[in-house]
């Protein structure tokens, strides 16, 4: 069993931009480009992005943007020699208590239809699809499912993330 322990997530800063843009280019076709990551650090007050941390390499991140009463993950990626230990998790745990912070009702996102592995993920965590954004990504026009959790005050989602909250840290 390989341990999380060095593992800690942070809040993104703009040193983090070219490690976060070296994950984004190994996990999506179509990056980001680092312009946009110093804009929503620096000018987007309703965003919050936060990256994971192995030693002093940058190995994951993800971040939400709050509109009117609902968070929206805008993008949550972990370097592929790095999937598999639950660092995703991690990141996805501390979204939720940004946005609870933040006072969101809910938390939502897209994700490609064909990522069976982020599905899984955020079904674990509550999220359940409302829907489908056809020819979402301009890659390759691949639809996007649009995903949803219940309110985040409901005792069901406190619930839930407790108990995952708890496993997780079994495994530190």
């Amino acid at each position: 069993m390989v341990s999380l322990a060095p593992v800690v997530i942070d809040d993104m800063s703009l040193e983090d931009i070219d490690a976060v843009q070296e994950v984004e280019r190994s996990s999506f076709p179509v990056p980001w480009p680092a312009n946009a990551f110093r804009h929503e650090l620096t000018q987007n007050r309703n965003a919050r992005y936060v990256v994971a941390r192995l030693g002093d390499r940058i190995v994951g991140y993800g971040g939400l943007w709050l509109m009117v009463d609902e968070a929206h993950i805008t993008t949550f990626a972990v370097h592929p020699d790095h999937r598999r230990l639950r660092i995703g998790e991690r990141l996805l745990q501390r979204l939720f208590e940004i946005a609870v912070v933040m006072n969101a009702e809910w938390l939502t996102l897209e994700v490609r239809a064909s990522n069976l592995a982020a599905q899984k993920l955020y079904e674990k965590y509550g999220f359940r699809r409302a829907g489908v954004r056809r020819r979402y990504y301009s890659d390759n026009s691949e639809d996007a499912l649009i995903m949803w959790t219940e309110r985040l005050k409901d005792r069901v989602v406190r619930d839930r993330l407790a108990v995952l909250r708890t496993e997780l840290e079994s495994f530190e």
